[in-house]
């Protein structure tokens, strides 16, 4: 498996620091913020910016994987305000293809449980990926929808029926086990359970809880702030995260491809070494693993040819 890192932790740099920044931490790609006005993100729509990006990946090897948007409206009920939120998100296509990139987080829209009408909501939102599939086929990406709060696939078995509704090999999960973990949605083994056969992409992060019996809150999509939380962003490896048993399950499901360290370091730098060093020890922690996988695997496929 390929680790990237994602510029969601690396606020202060460009991104092209924040390349050069992976590679010293010895890290294999990149995930790249897609949004306007933040420092380590392309700004949508600027072609300039993301072909400078590409050529600084080649240059320090560290390819561009993926594109995270943070597009929201996509399961809006007023038509102008869905077809705007489309057209940014077939822009991010459009700049994933450009820099050979080949998935695109996506947020499931916006939603918070005490919003009404769930069911005009949800129709809008397999609307919109339906018409974003065929052109994230056409440019060899696959939308990857998160398991994420403040959206309408919070919980596994709601992602996992996204997006068997929208019905495209262009569109799978992004698997997030910290999200649904401090969401006190499923644990691994009924994550797997649900949408294991969908993922198409994995974020890496670790937590603690301050107080594990305290109700989820969150009033925005993007992060939980600092008076809603009850949890501490850590290293990985470092937190309550059983990384190993997550690693292992993905083998069984036959995933092989890219565990993106989605290190927190925008919202929570508080609560973290500072980018290098959190994600080289990340990093470390995850090949560590990797490889007690190998070799437990090498002996049993031993044990059994004995």
């Amino acid at each position: 498996m390929k680790i990237a890192g994602h510029t969601l932790g690396t606020p202060d740099q460009t991104v092209p620091e924040a390349l050069r920044l992976f590679r010293r931490a010895g890290l294999d790609a990149a995930e790249v913020i897609y949004q306007d006005d933040y420092r380590s993100g392309l700004p949508v729509r600027d072609a300039a910016a993301a072909a400078e990006a590409a050529r600084v990946a080649d240059g320090e090897g560290i390819p561009i994987v993926g594109l995270t948007p943070y597009t929201t409206a996509i399961n809006a009920t007023d038509e102008r305000v869905r077809s705007a939120a489309v057209d940014e998100l077939r822009s991010a296509i459009d700049t994933a293809q450009a820099i050979g990139a080949n998935r695109v987080r996506v947020y499931s829209g916006a939603w918070q449980p005490d919003q009404q009408d769930h069911a005009a909501h949800w129709s809008q939102l397999v609307r919109s990926f339906q018409d974003l599939a065929g052109p994230a086929a056409d440019a060899g990406v696959v939308l990857c929808a998160e398991n994420h709060f403040g959206t309408m696939t919070q919980t596994a078995r709601d992602t996992a029926a996204l997006v068997r509704a929208v019905g495209s090999p262009a569109v799978r999960v992004l698997y997030d086990q910290a999200n649904l973990t401090f969401t006190h949605d499923e644990d691994v083994d009924a994550a797997f359970a649900v949408q294991g056969d969908l993922i198409g992409h994995v974020h890496v992060k670790d937590l603690v809880f301050k107080d594990p019996d305290a109700p989820f809150v969150a009033s925005e999509t993007a992060r939980v702030h600092a008076e809603e939380r009850a949890v501490t962003s850590r290293v990985v490896g470092d937190g309550s995260l059983a990384w190993s048993r997550i690693l292992r399950r993905l083998r069984e499901v036959g995933y092989d491809d890219v565990l993106s360290l989605e290190y927190e370091y925008r919202w929570h730098p508080q609560d973290l070494d500072d980018p290098e060093t959190g994600f080289r020890r990340g990093a470390d922690h995850l090949r560590n693993l990797l490889l007690q996988l190998e070799l437990h695997g090498a002996d049993q496929g031993a044990g059994v040819r004995s």
